[in-house]
């Protein structure tokens, strides 16, 4: 008979049914964010020429749109770099690392 400890460590380890859909969605979101940084810094850009009359203000807002664009990369790149980090740590995958590390050691040896 299982005890009470044994059935919580079950639950835990059990991965919620859409966790694949939800991680696939997160993924597509950067490339939708991408775009849309980008749609609307040109809109802005559009707006601010047609409003002030100056053709280098549309420019402004592409330039808005490209580093809105660039700041979400890399803010999907410190989430994804700070989850592999926490996975570095866990002991499962340490033995792993060390022994990729001795087999190039050994090759370059040879």
């Amino acid at each position: 008979m299982e005890s009470n400890n044994e059935k919580i460590d079950k639950k835990v380890e059990e991965k919620p049914k859409y966790r694949k859909i939800i991680e696939g969605a997160e993924a597509l979101s950067l490339g939708v964010s991408i775009v849309v940084a980008i749609l609307i810094g040109v809109g802005l850009g559009i707006c601010m020429k047609n409003l002030f009359g100056y053709s280098w203000l549309l420019w402004l807002g592409v330039f808005w749109g490209v580093a809105a664009a660039i700041l979400n990369v890399y803010k999907a790149y410190q989430k994804q770099k700070k989850e592999l980090d926490e996975l570095s740590k866990n002991p499962r995958y340490k033995n792993y690392y060390q022994k990729e590390e001795d087999d190039e050691l050994e090759e370059f040896e040879k």
